[in-house]
């Protein structure tokens, strides 16, 4: 990446941060009307959540000095806000919890940034607003230092998301790999081909789905009467190996089994670790390799197989 490129990058997050600071300080108007400091609120947050902390685990999720923060708990435990007591596993850290005090000083405070969201919510349609989620979820996860271990749903893909599939597939390969619109073009006939025939029994598509935002994709199609092929397996490269890939690739076993099918396929190139990785797991043998000239590239394709 060239310095000038470097640059306009770090010039777009600082526009995106000032105006995202712009609206956080109209959402936060009431708090001058209130007792507490924007970060006051945001540890009376933490704690509502109903389960106590300590110090050192409210600093790191808050990103607080600890110092500041011991004195804000000091001044929070003089107003009678929460409470302290001796952790049963650590006696040199204390658990802190909001007091009913607590809890009544903070509820007004809750319901009046829901009311100020809800507010700026209703100025867009239903489908703006899950745009607008989704990109925050997808900000979150890209910058967050340690990936989610949230649960993964596998769920069948809504409309338009099919397409997605196809962009951001073609996005990514083109981006790592200089991979050409070819590939594009094969992964929306695959799209195509499987929902216009629309064969529920013979064969599916699932999205894995964390916090409602897609990271993964597969599909499983029918290549004669007694073989099935995968087809659209993918996970974003920032999850992959926390179990995402196995759970979409055992999810296509089963529904090939319950189909009748007697034997999965699996086409890949070598220079692709992660799906050859997936399918060794999954008890996929290798059946043979050619070189072929694909996507504007010479690649070793590999066909992988799964006797049911």
């Amino acid at each position: 990446m060239t310095d000038s490129e470097a640059l306009r990058r770090a010039q777009a997050v600082r526009h995106f941060n000032r105006f995202y600071t712009q609206h956080i300080g109209a959402l936060h108007e009431h708090l001058a009307k209130s007792a507490f400091s924007l970060t006051e609120v945001r540890v009376l947050h933490e704690l509502s959540r109903g389960h106590a902390q300590t110090a050192s685990v409210l600093g790191r999720a808050l990103g607080l000095d600890s110092g500041y923060l011991s004195r804000l708990l000091t001044s929070f435990e003089r107003r009678n806000l929460i409470t302290r007591r001796p952790s049963d596993t650590d006696a040199r850290q204390s658990l802190i919890a909001l007091t009913d005090n607590g809890h009544a000083a903070y509820a007004p405070l809750d319901t009046a940034a829901i009311e100020e969201v809800s507010a700026l919510l209703e100025g867009l349609t239903p489908l703006s607003q899950e745009q607008l989620i989704g990109a925050m979820k997808l900000i979150e996860r890209l910058l967050r230092a340690q990936p989610s271990h949230e649960l993964v749903l596998l769920r069948q893909p809504r409309p338009g998301e099919c397409g997605w599939l196809v962009h951001r597939q073609a996005q990514w390969f083109a981006a790592q790999y200089g991979w050409d619109r070819s590939f594009e073009g094969l992964l929306a006939r695959v799209v195509a081909d499987y929902t216009q025939r629309g064969d529920p029994v013979r064969e599916m598509c699932w999205v894995a789905d964390q916090e409602g935002v897609v990271v993964g994709s597969v599909c499983i199609v029918g290549v004669s009467t007694t073989v099935a092929g995968v087809r659209l397996l993918w996970v974003e490269p920032d999850l992959q190996r926390l179990g995402i890939g196995t759970q979409l690739i055992g999810e296509c076993v089963r529904f090939a089994r319950r189909a009748g099918y007697t034997k999965l396929t699996l086409t890949t190139a070598l220079s692709l670790a992660e799906p050859r990785r997936l399918c060794e797991r999954a008890g996929f043998t290798l059946a043979g390799t050619a070189p072929e000239r694909r996507f504007g590239k010479d690649l070793t394709i590999e066909r992988w197989e799964l006797e049911l």
